[in-house]
């Protein structure tokens, strides 16, 4: 992806201008920070580790399961289809990093765990991952940090509540 590619990515916000609705320019400021964040992990894991965000996103869920994922559920959390988690798979089982295991609950089933040298690796990673979101959030105070936090938790719940409904206005006007 092109610098200016990337920028214009970053910089959705720009595509609201002051007499668009608040909540439309709070999503693009959402959205324009995500892409932020987001583009310096990518550049990260790239340089540092030569890997993709979404082997390490892969590796992470891995790590919070010791006993391993069939892959639908790694696809389920990593919300892509099927055929994105095998070749994700695929390419880390060459590596020798993770292992695919016959599921003793479900035999038409595969888990996929992390081997040894998997873990080691992903958590040298992660630690230096979590480096690189604490200095990009660096520049607000505890408290500021405290209530992103917290406004951010309540916008999640409101909006997981709202998309169990399958119609998107949820009977709300625009100027809710």
């Amino acid at each position: 992806m092109a610098r200016e590619e990337r920028a214009m990515r970053a910089d959705v916000e720009t595509r609201a201008g002051p007499d668009d609705h608040q909540s439309l320019r709070l999503w693009l400021r959402l959205l324009a920070c995500t892409n932020l964040i987001e583009t310096q992990v990518r550049q990260g894991l790239k340089a540092g580790y030569s890997t993709t965000l979404p082997r390490f996103d892969l590796m992470a869920q891995l790590d919070r399961a010791e006993e391993g994922l069939k892959m639908g559920e790694l696809s389920r959390r990593m919300m892509v289809t099927g055929g994105n988690v095998t070749g994700i798979t695929d390419m880390l089982e060459k590596e020798r990093l993770v292992v695919r295991e016959p599921d003793p609950a479900d035999r038409r089933a595969w888990r996929v765990r992390l081997t040894r040298e998997g873990r080691r690796q992903f958590r040298r990673m992660a630690a230096e991952h979590e480096r690189w979101v604490v200095g990009l959030m660096d520049g607000l105070s505890r408290r500021q940090r405290d209530q992103l936090v917290e406004l951010l938790g309540v916008l999640k719940t409101e909006l997981a509540r709202r998309t169990a409904s399958p119609d998107p206005s949820d009977g709300k006007g625009a100027n809710q």
